[in-house]
């Protein structure tokens, strides 16, 4: 296996199936391991591994029943807090939006929306929501990397999930971003409806406000 990214709760490798469990079988996987936290009590930290592990692999049968691109779950290994999950082959959002013209730009990004607006009619929130985060597919767009995923139907939560993706936009895509969140909320409101956009509009307007006032109180 080979180790691809290490963050604070999990190694994600790349390797292929046989390397696992059956030799004759090439398909590429990404194997996610939860790490062991030693300042954890190590029977609190098996619980909270595992409930996690469990979290993850749930989120993800779960999206892709409500019709989200996202990775196949192949195995779930609860003894070694492990999922195996199918490797989405392709290329970053991020990069690809910087290099094509603005009208496939904005399909892009309505196309964004529309995964998100799945997600969330599901009662799941991605919790990293950044074109980093994203892989284009064959045409196809896929989101990837559930590790800070939930459960949550509340409006507040889906404003959040939305409003951390718009300042991921702001600051990567800073020259265009206005239009490209734009037609993401319009790809959303073709999947909630245009009454549930209009709320997600107002609670990321009033999160936004909070933040502001946050910032000038700092500053106070």
């Amino acid at each position: 296996m080979e180790l691809i990214k290490q963050g604070a709760e999990a190694k994600i490798y790349a390797a292929e199936f046989g390397e696992l469990y059956f030799p004759w079988n090439d398909e590429k996987v990404i194997v996610k391991d939860r790490i062991p936290k030693r300042y954890r009590i190590g029977e609190i930290d098996r619980k909270l591994r595992k409930e996690r592990t469990v979290r993850e692999a749930r989120i993800l049968h779960r999206a892709k029943e409500a019709g989200v691109n996202c990775p196949y779950v192949y195995e779930v290994d609860i003894r070694n807090m492990r999922i195996v999950m199918e490797f989405i082959e392709g290329k970053r959002l991020k990069e690809h939006l910087e290099e094509v013209p603005m009208d496939e730009r904005l399909s892009l990004c309505r196309e964004v929306g529309r995964q998100i607006g799945r997600l969330h009619e599901a009662g799941i929130i991605h919790g990293d929501l950044t074109t980093s985060n994203m892989i284009l597919r064959n045409g196809r767009l896929y989101l990837i990397d559930f590790g800070l995923a939930e459960f949550d139907r509340t409006l507040e939560a889906q404003g959040v999930d939305l409003h951390l993706l718009k300042r991921a936009m702001e600051s990567t895509h800073y020259r265009w971003f206005e239009r490209g969140f734009a037609a993401v909320l319009e790809g959303y409101s073709e999947v909630r409806g245009e009454e549930a956009a209009e709320r997600i509009k107002a609670k990321m307007n009033e999160i936004e406000s909070r933040g502001r006032y946050r910032e000038r109180s700092w500053v106070g």
